[in-house]
């Protein structure tokens, strides 16, 4: 019980000084990142001093302790140099287990890479986020615009209603009228594109709003490989 108490102590101590420093960037002196891994390997140092005493001088104990030890420091050290490697790792994991999940991959030239896994009935589906709000999209390379459904017009607030139906297009329930818009903010991931040509489909004449070309043009890359769909940007 001391020996948590005197854990605790030293890593609030830590705390309250990186807090209390962190505008000025250094506390006692220190860089604050040198001094918060200085905190972090006291309190380890603590631990492996009361393994020592604990196993009272037991040199066979006494080593057993300090090899446990230093497998945890490692595996924790490991965890942090290859981080990225493991959220990669867990994203890919996710989106194959979780049909229709976004993974975003960075690779190391920084550059970002969403990734999209076919849903149960073989498309790819996302949620795309539209002028500040999120709808669910079907990705298709064969519609010329982005593609909005009434009902998701009416969450996006343009006002379906006051349109002008202007336009002729072809849906999956038939030929249709559409109206023309144009989408300030439309963004999947970390990919941001503004001002993109989009439409609105008539009441009851599409079913999923569409995520066609005149986003998917916009971007660098975008390859589809057996399930998964990889966009660029």
């Amino acid at each position: 019980m001391k020996l948590f108490y005197l854990l605790l102590g030293i890593l609030a101590a830590g705390l309250i000084l990186l807090i209390k420093n962190h505008d000025g960037g250094r506390t006692l002196g220190i860089e604050n990142n040198d001094f918060e891994r200085l905190v972090s390997l006291s309190a380890i140092a603590v631990m492996l001093a009361a393994g020592v005493l604990h196993s009272r001088f037991n040199f066979g104990e006494t080593l057993r302790q300090i090899m446990i030890w230093l497998v945890i420091i490692l595996a924790l050290a490991a965890g942090y140099i290859y981080r990225g490697d493991l959220s990669n790792f867990g994203s890919r994991l996710a989106g194959g287990l979780i049909p229709g999940r976004m993974s975003v991959f960075t690779d190391s030239e920084g550059q970002q890479e969403v990734v999209l896994h076919k849903v149960l009935n073989g498309h790819f589906e996302t949620p795309v986020t539209i002028n500040g709000e999120t709808v669910q999209m079907l990705v298709d390379t064969g519609a010329s615009n982005v593609a909005i459904s009434w009902d998701d017009a009416e969450k996006l607030g343009l006002k379906p209603e006051t349109l002008e139906f202007t336009q002729t297009v072809m849906t999956a329930n038939g030929e249709a009228r559409a109206a023309p818009v144009r989408l300030a903010e439309v963004a999947i991931g970390p990919i941001v594109r503004n001002d993109i040509r989009a439409s609105v489909a008539e009441k009851g004449r599409l079913d999923q709003s569409l995520l066609g070309m005149s986003f998917l043009s916009t971007l660098d890359f975008l390859q589809m490989q057996t399930d998964e769909l990889r966009l660029r940007d």
